[in-house]
């Protein structure tokens, strides 16, 4: 399967404007493994979850088929980063006690991928997937950000992005799941970190491409006026879910 790259030209930009993931959510991940020595984030970019992971694991290895997001990433004495593909990669059979996907796993071929999860994992290893959606931050500016979504740059979303407004409901999952408690993400930002934010959205960078202009620019004379003070954060959140299987040694 062909590494679909959507995210090298803004990899910088997706390493300081990401939003990062609660802590409660490595926590409770962490809590249901046997062991943690090992985790292994597939598909990390520039290492938003593997960072949070460390704080759990004593060793993080974190892996994407992206030089540039690689590149781009975090350091961190507990984290590994390695250029790899989700669906093969050299870490030995049996040897990582928790594979975490962070808005990543409707990327990959799955069934390829889940073979190897199954491969790495320790006996009653946990395979942990997660995404999340559209901002909100207030009532007059979160229908201007799903006009844009939708419409302005809705064509130029890649097929995939489906699965995630599902909230991986619609993905396959092929484990025992766990009923996973709701976590909530959020972020205190100012104008400026948010307009980071969505420049670094694939679509945003595929509509430039294709038409050699930014459609931004019109998006953001029409927030700011509506954000007021540019320098005043703003609490943003985004829908979040989570899926959690335990996957048995030769499930």
């Amino acid at each position: 399967m062909a590494f679909k790259d959507y995210f090298s030209r803004q990899a910088a930009d997706y390493a300081s404007f990401r939003p990062t993931y609660p802590a409660e959510l490595f926590a409770y991940l962490a809590s249901l493994c046997a062991e943690t020595d090992t985790a292994w984030d597939c598909g990390t970019g520039s290492g938003q979850a593997a960072i949070g992971l460390a704080d759990y694991f004593q060793k993080v290895i974190a892996t994407d088929p992206s030089e540039k997001q690689i590149a781009s990433a975090a350091p961190h004495p507990r984290v590994a980063y390695k250029v790899a593909a989700a669906e093969k990669t050299s870490l030995p059979p049996a040897s990582v006690d928790l594979v975490a996907v962070a808005q990543a796993l409707h990327w990959f071929d799955l069934d390829q991928f889940y073979a190897e999860a199954r491969r790495v994992l320790k006996p009653s290893g946990v395979l942990a997937a997660w995404c999340y959606n559209l901002p909100r931050v207030v009532p007059e500016i979160d229908p201007l950000i799903e006009e844009f979504y939708s419409h302005t740059v809705g064509p130029y979303w890649p097929p995939e992005r489906r699965l995630v407004e599902d909230a991986y409901r619609s993905l396959p999952f092929p484990f025992a799941e766990i009923a996973a408690p709701a976590f909530s993400m959020a972020a205190e930002w100012d104008f400026q970190n948010f307009v980071g934010y969505l420049s670094t959205w694939s679509a945003i960078q595929e509509f430039i491409r294709q038409r050699g202009m930014n459609p931004l620019d019109l998006l953001l004379k029409a927030l700011r006026p509506l954000w007021e003070d540019e320098t005043a954060p703003k609490r943003i959140t985004w829908p979040f879910s989570l899926r959690v299987g335990l996957v048995r040694s030769r499930e």
